[in-house]
Order: C-alpha cells, then structure tokens, then sequence
C-alpha cells in the first residue's frame, strides 16, 4: 500500500453504515475551518488565553495553517483527525508576530505574544517535533489517531529524523496512554502548577519516539 495513503474503517456505534477513513499528507485546500474546529476543540482551554475569543481563535488558525506540515484523517471527504508536526522551522499551526498584532491590535496583542511563547519548541538535530493530535470525538477508538501518528513517523524517516519528540499535558492521560502504545517513553516532566488556573494544566511531560527503518515504509506504527 502506498505509504502516503493509508485506511481504516470507522465503526459507529449508533447503527449507522460505516465508513472508510482514509490518511493522507498534508491540509486539503478548504478544509482550513474544519482543522481549526477540530485544533480549538481539543486545544482551546490552552490557547485560549493566547487566541480568545474563540471565533476569532479559530479564524486565526485557519488562516495561518501550513498545509504541509499536518497529515489529516477524512471520511466522505470531512476532516475527522488531524497531526501537526513541526519541521524545517515551520509548524502546522502558523502566524507570526506581525500577523497576531494584525489580528488583536497592539494592546491586546503583546500580552498574547508572551503567552504563546510559552508554546514554542525548537527541534534539534534530527528531530521532529509533533505539533498536536486530534480525532474528532464521534470517530474515536477506530485506529485513526494510530494511523495518523504512522503517517508522522514516515515523515520523520523520510526526512532523515533520528527521533519524534512531543509533549503532553497531565489533564490529557487519554493522549498520554496512546503515545506510549506506540513506542513514546516519557523522558522528562515539567511542573507548571502557576499555568493550571491559566491553562487548565499542572504539568507537561516531554515523550520521545526513535524512528526505525520500518516508518520508512510507513508501517513502525501499529
């Protein structure tokens, strides 16, 4: 099977007819809003106090994606999951300095800066770092987010990545628990127990994964 695209087959549980789920690289054009919809659900209590309100969160998201720096999960051609990555200096989720004053004037802006500096990660050598996952809530436990994370791994060995590194936050032991599935080990656990109030969260846990041989034919993820 073509690494690039992959499949799975999403199980409802309402009675309705299943559907195909397909992987692919990168953002589709158009489907910037449904990204952002799916980043803000997951995410929005974190960015929140760096991107309210939240209409205007999630506008800022969609207009500053990088398309090709995300693998997306689709069924009948809607968004369902997404994975950003960062890489070569550039992440998924996009927007300079420049473009959060355009967006929230200075006043208001400066003060989210220094927030979302509290976000940055720089990869070092031979990294990739993953920049969030997330499967829409009414296609959970179908192998999507295990599909998504293969799709990642076999970018990282393409692009000559000795490892993928990503962190997780104490309130989220669902992701936690499907990292280490997947081969992640927790390396190191910051404390952060002045952004709880913030951020509705007291730690973030750094989780490494070594990539293989076998990401390079888009199957080290099972």
């Amino acid at each position: 099977m073509n690494p690039h695209h992959r499949t799975a087959r999403d199980r409802p549980g309402d009675g309705r007819r299943a559907e195909a789920v397909a992987c692919r690289r990168g953002v589709p054009e158009g489907s910037e809003k449904e990204v952002a919809a799916l980043y803000w659900e997951a995410f929005g209590r974190k960015l929140g106090p760096a991107l309210n309100p939240p209409d205007t969160g999630r506008a800022f998201i969609a207009a500053h994606l990088n398309h090709d720096r995300g693998v997306t999960a689709l069924a009948g051609g809607t968004v369902v999951g997404v994975a950003g990555y960062q890489l070569g200096g550039r992440a998924l989720t996009g927007g300079d300095v420049k473009d959060v004053l355009s967006a929230y004037g200075l006043l208001r802006g400066l003060p989210r800066l220094a927030v979302l500096a509290l976000f940055e990660r720089t990869p070092k050598e031979g990294e990739l770092v993953m920049d969030g996952i997330v499967v829409d809530a009414r296609h959970r436990a179908n192998g999507i987010g295990s599909l998504l994370l293969q799709q990642v791994a076999a970018v990282a060995a393409e692009n000559g990545c000795r490892r993928i590194r990503l962190d997780v936050i104490d309130t989220n032991p669902r992701a936690r628990a499907l990292y280490e599935r997947h081969g992640f080990v927790a390396r190191h656990t910051e404390h952060t127990p002045y952004l709880r109030r913030l951020m509705g969260f007291g730690a973030v846990t750094t989780m490494y994964r070594p990539v293989t041989a076998a990401d390079l034919a888009g199957g080290g993820v099972r």
